[in-house]
């Protein structure tokens, strides 16, 4: 991770702070598309080392409300997006 400390003394966010931001994201994403109880199987992994994001998500649930692998690239993308955030707060 980066050393930046903005003027105001406020620093960069610690790694499981990214991780557990980019995995709220994520999951955010799949579940505003399937009910929790639609989804057969949901796995969100996240890493964060040496400055490099990496977000996988599998998804096995139901193609007839959203297409599933779509949904899944959709809340990987929702995840950086939400890091980068993080890191512009």
């Amino acid at each position: 991770m980066t050393d930046r400390d903005d003027a105001d003394g406020s620093s960069d966010p610690t790694d499981d702070e990214v991780v557990r931001t980019a995995a709220r994201a994520a999951e955010g994403v799949v579940f505003a598309q399937y009910r929790q109880s639609d989804v057969e199987d949901l796995d969100v992994t996240v890493t964060f080392e040496d400055d490099v994001l990496d977000v996988d998500v599998y998804l096995n649930a139901p193609d007839d409300e959203a297409d599933p692998e779509a949904v899944a690239e959709e809340a990987v993308a929702a995840a950086a997006d939400a890091v980068d955030d993080l890191f512009e707060a």
